[in-house]
């Protein structure tokens, strides 16, 4: 390895998890405080904010082997590879692992709003997000414990993956998960 200056690059993420009930009342939260993102990662932080419960965790996910192999195809000439734009949650409970090719429990997926939004140098942050509700298809009761950024509206490549909390919901009364990812570039 060559000595002397470097400028090391690292691409990580987190997520925030939002469960409403059918009257947009939060009953869950579970993500990191905007102001400790750039703290590093460590045991969970409480804060009482008004709604049944709040519980702040560090929600740093895993950046795939897949998902960094697909960055680079889609960063230089001559390679190509899918935009991600995808977001999938699911029951799975397994650690997150960077040879992970996809969610371990999928409940579905869905196209995903992804925006470019700035959390140390301009522009460096993807936000990933979608709400899921019974208007996806999902009825009966249910856990959420992972999410995931994929490439495809079926298959594809995993970017990232996060599990997490488990959180229930009732989607036969109307309650809905809102998954925001940040994926950041930084230095």
């Amino acid at each position: 390895m060559p000595q002397g200056n470097h400028d090391p690059v690292k691409i990580e993420g987190w997520v925030e998890v939002i469960v409403k009930d059918k009257d947009g009342k939060i009953k869950s939260y579970i993500g990191p405080k905007k102001e400790l993102i750039d703290d590093p990662p460590g045991e969970p932080v409480l804060s009482s904010v008004p709604g049944d419960f709040q519980d702040y965790y560090w929600l740093r996910n895993i950046i795939t082997n897949t998902g960094l192999s697909a960055i680079i195809k889609l960063v230089f000439s001559g390679l190509s590879d899918t935009k991600f734009g995808y977001l999938a949650i699911g029951s799975g409970t397994t650690t997150e692992s960077a040879t992970d090719t996809a969610l371990q429990t999928e409940i579905t997926r869905k196209s995903a709003t992804v925006s470019q939004t700035t959390t140390s140098v301009s522009g460096d942050t993807a936000l990933v997000s979608a709400t899921f509700s019974k208007s996806d298809g999902l009825s009966g009761t249910g856990s959420v414990c992972e999410a995931g950024i994929l490439n495809a509206s079926s298959g594809g490549e995993l970017l990232a993956r996060k599990t997490f909390s488990c959180v229930s919901l009732n989607w036969d009364a109307g309650d809905s998960i809102t998954i925001n990812y940040y994926v950041q570039m930084s230095r």
